[in-house]
């Protein structure tokens, strides 16, 4: 502003000495040779402050730029520390995520112990159950051999209370593994449940924290395209003013250079310098609007690759997280297969179990019936000879021997329908034992297992003279 002033005064004064240009400095009188020297010096003292006045603007200008420069070091730096607090906190979340599904598979195992605490629970009293079962049918056993005389009628009571009592047991487990199981739905559910909403109040709370973040960094952004916007438009005013500025200068003093050209080559080469450094600064504006314009182009080219950066993010982070719940299901099947494999085993187990205990019953009472047999018919052969040889040394009449025959054909047939009873009470247990040895196969073969990794061969029990397990199944009734 000062320049333009001092031109207009000085355009003002200028018309005064006009007339002493007119003359030569031979012609000049000292009066107007010392004017015409005042004059001259006021123009370069005029012109050595306009030199100063557009070097300060120079480095005024320099300065702005400097300052513009830092400004936007600075703002990209706040940028990439909300771009670091944002991927921290992600972080953070992240390991959140992970300690309450750490929680969760706790839960899941505490779950899991005590479902296997309630089958302990439940096979126990089921053994219990067995163990009472079995020494009742001890006692009414031995009872009914003591009553050989009402063999039949207690077998056939006590067959009727063990089918009772067995019906009873059954029903009693049937009621208990239901029971355990609507406990496991029910618990199952119910953490079910809690993990849900769990994850849907961890789901809803990072969304939140991150639209808040992206509002927040948006309304930044903004605000510096803004405050960028503005400062650009002052600079750009700022050096529209100062060129319009130049080129009325550069006009008035090429007026003025036209009048003294003849007289002062000192001046015309000050005049020179001058327009070469206001070509240097037109240069300076230039460049600095080319970088400008420059930084907005890197700024919407920056702009898009971070949207684009966001976006796979995102991505990456849904992957991520289909991967973790994919493993995590992946756990789960591996446990309940581990699962099913350990009940596997332990049904395998309870089957040769109870085979083994079965053959050992069967073999044991196979072997009493056989020895009591052989030693009933050593009897009864024995009994014959003394017999016969009693007959043979006692000379009785006809009616004393048809009587005593027919005595002793009577204890003969009582005898043989002992024997008969016996032969059919161990034709019972070899049928029981040989149904029970095909309902084991079928069931082996039902879940998938071979009979060659028992390590043992099952011993069937057939009856001397007989054909034990071909006929109807009617003679045992074996519950499927």
């Amino acid at each position: 502003m000062a320049p333009k002033k001092k031109a207009g005064k000085k355009g003002k004064g200028s018309k005064a000495p006009e007339v002493v240009d007119v003359l030569s400095p031979e012609e000049m009188s000292k009066e107007q040779l010392e004017k015409h020297v005042a004059r001259l010096r006021e123009e370069l003292d005029r012109e050595r402050e306009e030199r100063n006045y557009f070097q300060l603007e120079r480095d005024k200008i320099h300065t702005f730029w400097e300052i513009t420069r830092r400004q936007l070091e600075e703002k990209r730096a706040e940028l990439r520390n909300k771009d670091r607090e944002m991927e921290e906190a992600e972080e953070r979340h992240q390991v959140e995520i992970k300690v309450y599904k750490q929680k969760v598979k706790h839960l899941l195992y505490e779950h899991q112990e005590n479902l296997t605490e309630l089958k302990a629970e439940g096979t126990l009293s089921m053994k219990r159950a067995q163990k009472d079962h079995w020494a009742q049918e001890m006692e009414l056993r031995k009872d009914m051999r003591s009553l050989k005389v009402e063999l039949k009628e207690q077998e056939l009571a006590n067959e009727v209370v063990v089918k009772n009592m067995r019906l009873k047991q059954e029903e009693e487990i049937t009621r208990l593994c239901n029971d355990f199981e609507r406990q496991a739905k029910e618990i199952e559910a119910k953490y079910t449940k809690k993990m849900q909403v769990l994850r849907d109040e961890l789901d809803l709370r990072r969304k939140t924290e991150i639209h808040e973040v992206e509002e927040r960094k948006n309304s930044h952004i903004s605000e510096l395209m803004r405050n960028h916007e503005k400062a650009f438009s002052d600079i750009k005013n700022y050096y529209n003013d100062i060129t319009l500025k130049n080129l009325a200068l550069i006009s008035l003093l090429k007026e003025q250079m036209e009048e003294m050209k003849k007289k002062e080559n000192q001046l015309e080469k000050e005049k020179a310098d001058l327009l070469l450094q206001n070509k240097q600064l037109k240069e300076t504006l230039q460049q600095a609007q080319e970088q400008v314009f420059e930084l907005q182009k890197k700024l919407a080219h920056y702009d898009k690759d971070k949207e684009a950066l966001t976006n796979t993010k995102a991505r990456l982070k849904v992957t991520q997280k289909e991967l973790k719940d994919l493993q995590w299901e992946h756990e789960v099947l591996e446990q309940r297969f581990s699962k099913v494999q350990a009940e596997r085993d332990e049904l395998y187990q309870k089957f040769t179990k109870a085979i083994n205990e079965v053959q050992q019953k069967t073999g044991f009472k196979n072997l009493l019936l056989e020895r009591k047999l052989k030693g009933l018919l050593s009897v009864l052969e024995k009994k014959e000879v003394e017999l016969s040889e009693v007959f043979a040394a006692s000379n009785l009449d006809p009616g004393a021997l048809s009587l005593v025959s027919h005595k002793l054909e009577d204890v003969l047939n009582s005898k043989n329908t002992t024997i008969k009873d016996l032969q059919f009470q161990l034709a019972r247990v070899c049928k029981a034992h040989n149904d029970m040895l095909q309902t084991f196969e079928a069931k082996l073969t039902a879940f998938g297992i071979p009979l060659d990794n028992l390590g043992f061969k099952p011993l069937a029990s057939p009856v001397l003279g007989q054909a034990v397990g071909q006929g109807p199944a009617g003679l045992v009734a074996v519950p499927t």
